[in-house]
């Protein structure tokens, strides 16, 4: 039986990275990212500390603004606007999660939309429906790289997001109106899921649920993108990471296919390296 072509995400965001280290060259190299962290949740500090060595390889400068736990809103809205306002500074991100007592989303509304590369301020997710793909959110734009990396016709296709958030599954939604397929997201409450995911001709699901994608809901030759990160105990009682699809049983059924780990994790830090330099890029008076 015949499985599915593997969408490797290593391998397309190691192609990124080498054409970003010759853009950022033709730039003069002044790229700067900066990140805050308000805490020490471990999976922030783990993030922050990939997302230097990722910078460093293709030579964006990071620098990681660290607050305690106890900061105030108005300490993180202090910074983020003295970052806005620093010419020496690129980008800004802010690391997730913040404390209960920082109001997460007028932080991000805060963030200057020319330096906000992971497209978390309002104004940058509402450019999605103009058509502009610059500092759109890093995940979303995975996704539609690697869907397009499958070179499987976009237009005309059915496609069905699995999950609405406003960070992937609703800019991938409108990302795809954009590239002209027909559309349906659903969510929790959508009553006839499995038969809407089978006849998807490209298959996205972001809802962070383990295996909540099975091979009897796959179209055949369909392209799966797997945005699911969970953390579940295998039969050996050790933790591991799996997507929210089945991937053993839907890779003898789709054309196409993401794996957890290695698939839109890679490239979502290879589309956040990206919109870094196209800031810079938007940013850099023509010589």
């Amino acid at each position: 039986m015949a499985t599915a072509t593997i969408i490797d995400g290593v391998s397309l965001a190691g192609a990124v990275k080498d054409d970003l280290v010759c853009r950022i060259a033709a730039i003069g190299g002044q790229v700067r990212l900066d990140a805050v962290l308000v805490g020490d949740d471990q999976g922030a500090v783990l993030y922050a500390k990939n997302q230097a060595k990722a910078c460093e390889k293709v030579g964006i400068a990071y620098t990681l603004h660290q607050l305690p736990s106890t900061a105030s809103h108005s300490q993180v809205e202090e910074l983020i606007l003295r970052l806005n306002n620093d010419n020496e500074v690129t980008a800004i991100m802010v690391q997730m999660p913040l404390p209960a007592t920082v109001r997460t989303d007028d932080i991000q509304s805060l963030i200057a939309p020319h330096k906000d590369v992971e497209g978390v301020n309002p104004a940058n997710i509402g450019n999605i429906v103009f058509g502009r793909r610059s500092l759109v959110p890093c995940t979303a734009l995975a996704v539609m790289e690697m869907i397009e990396s499958t070179g499987v016709e976009i237009k005309g296709a059915r496609a069905i997001c699995v999950g609405a958030s406003t960070i992937v599954g609703k800019p991938v939604a409108v990302l795809l109106m954009q590239a002209e397929a027909t559309v349906i997201s659903t969510n929790e409450y959508t009553t006839d899921h499995d038969e809407l995911t089978l006849g998807a001709d490209i298959l996205i699901s972001a809802a962070g649920v383990p295996n909540l994608i099975r091979p009897e809901m796959v179209k055949e030759g369909a392209v799966v993108i797997d945005v699911g990160i969970n953390r579940v105990v295998g039969a050996d009682g050790k933790k591991r990471t799996v997507g929210d699809v089945d991937f053993e049983g839907v890779k003898k059924i789709a054309g196409f296919i993401t794996p957890v780990p290695g698939g839109v994790g890679p490239m979502t830090v290879a589309m956040l390296l990206r919109n870094t330099v196209q800031a810079a890029e938007l940013n850099t008076p023509p010589k």
